[in-house]
Protein backbone atom coordinates (compact mmCIF):
# COMPACT_ATOMS: atom_id res chain seq x y z
CA UNK A 1 0.00 0.00 0.00
CA UNK A 2 2.84 2.38 0.89
CA UNK A 3 4.40 1.68 -2.50
CA UNK A 4 1.13 2.51 -4.31
CA UNK A 5 0.76 5.82 -2.46
CA UNK A 6 4.39 6.74 -3.14
CA UNK A 7 3.99 5.85 -6.82
CA UNK A 8 0.74 7.85 -7.02
CA UNK A 9 2.39 10.92 -5.44
CA UNK A 10 5.36 10.63 -7.82
CA UNK A 11 3.04 10.51 -10.84
CA UNK A 12 1.00 13.49 -9.60
CA UNK A 13 4.14 15.56 -8.98
CA UNK A 14 5.53 14.56 -12.38
CA UNK A 15 2.57 15.96 -14.30
CA UNK A 16 3.62 19.31 -15.75
CA UNK A 17 1.86 22.33 -14.30
CA UNK A 18 0.60 25.03 -16.62
CA UNK A 19 0.40 27.68 -13.91
CA UNK A 20 -2.88 29.54 -14.07
CA UNK A 21 -5.91 27.34 -14.52
CA UNK A 22 -9.64 27.65 -15.03
CA UNK A 23 -11.25 28.89 -11.82
CA UNK A 24 -8.23 30.93 -10.71
CA UNK A 25 -8.61 34.64 -10.17
CA UNK A 26 -7.06 36.36 -13.20
CA UNK A 27 -4.14 38.63 -12.36
CA UNK A 28 -5.19 42.25 -12.53
CA UNK A 29 -3.50 44.42 -15.13
CA UNK A 30 -3.19 48.05 -16.08
CA UNK A 31 -1.72 48.30 -19.58
CA UNK A 32 -1.41 50.99 -22.23
CA UNK A 33 -3.48 50.26 -25.32
CA UNK A 34 -2.89 51.10 -28.96
CA UNK A 35 -6.03 53.28 -28.69
CA UNK A 36 -4.19 55.67 -26.33
CA UNK A 37 -6.09 54.52 -23.23
CA UNK A 38 -4.96 52.58 -20.18
CA UNK A 39 -6.97 49.39 -19.80
CA UNK A 40 -7.45 47.78 -16.39
CA UNK A 41 -9.01 44.39 -15.82
CA UNK A 42 -10.68 45.81 -12.70
CA UNK A 43 -12.65 48.25 -14.88
CA UNK A 44 -14.54 45.33 -16.45
CA UNK A 45 -15.27 43.41 -13.25
CA UNK A 46 -19.00 42.96 -12.77
CA UNK A 47 -19.69 44.28 -16.27
CA UNK A 48 -18.57 41.87 -18.97
CA UNK A 49 -16.30 39.03 -20.00
CA UNK A 50 -12.74 39.94 -21.01
CA UNK A 51 -10.75 38.05 -23.62
CA UNK A 52 -6.99 38.57 -23.36
CA UNK A 53 -5.11 37.11 -26.34
CA UNK A 54 -1.35 37.12 -25.76
CA UNK A 55 0.83 37.18 -28.87
CA UNK A 56 4.63 37.00 -29.29
CA UNK A 57 5.70 39.91 -31.50
CA UNK A 58 4.12 42.71 -33.48
CA UNK A 59 4.66 42.51 -37.26
CA UNK A 60 5.68 38.82 -37.14
CA UNK A 61 3.96 36.39 -39.51
CA UNK A 62 1.72 34.45 -37.10
CA UNK A 63 0.82 37.54 -35.10
CA UNK A 64 -0.10 39.41 -38.29
CA UNK A 65 -2.39 36.54 -39.30
CA UNK A 66 -4.03 36.51 -35.85
CA UNK A 67 -4.50 40.28 -35.73
CA UNK A 68 -5.93 40.27 -39.26
CA UNK A 69 -8.41 37.55 -38.26
CA UNK A 70 -9.62 39.64 -35.33
CA UNK A 71 -9.71 42.86 -37.37
CA UNK A 72 -11.65 41.33 -40.26
CA UNK A 73 -13.97 39.13 -38.22
CA UNK A 74 -14.37 41.08 -35.00
CA UNK A 75 -18.08 41.43 -35.71
CA UNK A 76 -18.42 37.78 -34.62
CA UNK A 77 -17.01 38.63 -31.18
CA UNK A 78 -18.81 41.96 -30.85
CA UNK A 79 -22.15 40.13 -30.74
CA UNK A 80 -21.24 39.13 -27.19
CA UNK A 81 -21.11 41.21 -24.01
CA UNK A 82 -17.34 40.95 -23.99
CA UNK A 83 -14.27 43.09 -24.50
CA UNK A 84 -11.28 41.63 -26.27
CA UNK A 85 -7.63 42.59 -26.47
CA UNK A 86 -4.43 41.31 -27.97
CA UNK A 87 -1.44 41.78 -25.65
CA UNK A 88 2.31 41.53 -26.03
CA UNK A 89 5.52 42.69 -24.38
CA UNK A 90 6.24 44.99 -27.34
CA UNK A 91 6.64 48.73 -26.73
CA UNK A 92 3.44 50.72 -27.19
CA UNK A 93 4.84 52.40 -30.31
CA UNK A 94 5.25 49.01 -32.00
CA UNK A 95 1.74 47.93 -31.08
CA UNK A 96 0.27 51.25 -32.25
CA UNK A 97 1.96 50.86 -35.64
CA UNK A 98 0.95 47.20 -35.84
CA UNK A 99 -2.68 48.00 -34.95
CA UNK A 100 -2.79 50.77 -37.57
CA UNK A 101 -1.25 48.55 -40.25
CA UNK A 102 -3.75 45.75 -39.56
CA UNK A 103 -6.69 48.16 -39.17
CA UNK A 104 -7.38 46.70 -35.73
CA UNK A 105 -10.54 48.22 -34.27
CA UNK A 106 -9.75 46.79 -30.83
CA UNK A 107 -6.88 47.66 -28.47
CA UNK A 108 -3.51 45.97 -28.54
CA UNK A 109 -2.04 46.15 -25.05
CA UNK A 110 1.64 46.68 -24.32
CA UNK A 111 3.50 45.16 -21.39
CA UNK A 112 7.14 46.16 -22.04
CA UNK A 113 8.04 45.67 -18.35
CA UNK A 114 6.76 42.09 -18.74
CA UNK A 115 5.12 42.14 -15.28
CA UNK A 116 1.67 41.17 -16.55
CA UNK A 117 3.07 38.52 -18.89
CA UNK A 118 4.88 36.99 -15.90
CA UNK A 119 1.70 37.16 -13.79
CA UNK A 120 -0.20 35.32 -16.53
CA UNK A 121 2.73 32.90 -16.85
CA UNK A 122 3.01 33.46 -20.60
CA UNK A 123 6.52 34.89 -20.76
CA UNK A 124 8.59 32.52 -22.89
CA UNK A 125 12.28 31.71 -22.59
CA UNK A 126 13.19 34.16 -25.36
CA UNK A 127 11.47 37.04 -23.57
CA UNK A 128 8.33 37.10 -25.75
CA UNK A 129 4.82 36.16 -24.70
CA UNK A 130 3.56 32.77 -25.80
CA UNK A 131 0.31 32.67 -27.78
CA UNK A 132 -2.36 31.88 -25.17
CA UNK A 133 -5.86 33.33 -24.89
CA UNK A 134 -7.54 33.83 -21.52
CA UNK A 135 -11.31 34.16 -21.08
CA UNK A 136 -12.06 36.03 -17.86
CA UNK A 137 -15.54 36.17 -16.36
CA UNK A 138 -17.32 39.16 -14.88
CA UNK A 139 -16.28 37.89 -11.45
CA UNK A 140 -12.58 38.12 -12.42
CA UNK A 141 -12.06 34.36 -12.57
CA UNK A 142 -10.56 32.52 -15.52
CA UNK A 143 -13.34 30.75 -17.45
CA UNK A 144 -11.15 29.13 -20.11
CA UNK A 145 -7.61 29.17 -21.47
CA UNK A 146 -6.79 28.42 -25.10
CA UNK A 147 -3.20 27.19 -25.23
CA UNK A 148 -3.51 26.02 -28.84
CA UNK A 149 -4.50 29.22 -30.64
CA UNK A 150 -4.92 28.93 -34.41
CA UNK A 151 -4.06 32.42 -35.75
CA UNK A 152 -6.11 32.25 -39.01
CA UNK A 153 -9.32 31.39 -37.13
CA UNK A 154 -8.78 33.40 -33.94
CA UNK A 155 -11.94 35.49 -34.27
CA UNK A 156 -14.15 32.51 -35.07
CA UNK A 157 -12.59 30.50 -32.26
CA UNK A 158 -13.11 33.33 -29.75
CA UNK A 159 -16.75 33.73 -30.77
CA UNK A 160 -17.26 29.97 -30.50
CA UNK A 161 -15.69 29.89 -27.03
CA UNK A 162 -17.73 32.88 -25.83
CA UNK A 163 -20.90 31.08 -26.98
CA UNK A 164 -19.77 27.84 -25.35
CA UNK A 165 -19.14 29.69 -22.09
CA UNK A 166 -22.67 31.10 -22.18
CA UNK A 167 -21.55 34.70 -22.58
CA UNK A 168 -24.67 36.83 -23.06
CA UNK A 169 -25.25 38.54 -26.36
CA UNK A 170 -25.13 42.34 -26.44
CA UNK A 171 -28.44 43.71 -25.18
CA UNK A 172 -29.44 40.60 -23.24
Amino acid sequence: MKYAITLFMFVVWSIPSYGLEVGDVAPDFSLQGSDGKVHRLADYRGKETVVLAWFPKAFSRGCTIECKSLAENGHLIKKFAATYFMASVDPIEDNMGFAAEQKADFPLLSDPAKRTARAYEVLGERGYAVRHTFYIGKDGKILAIDRNVNPPTSAQDMAHMLAELGTPLVGE
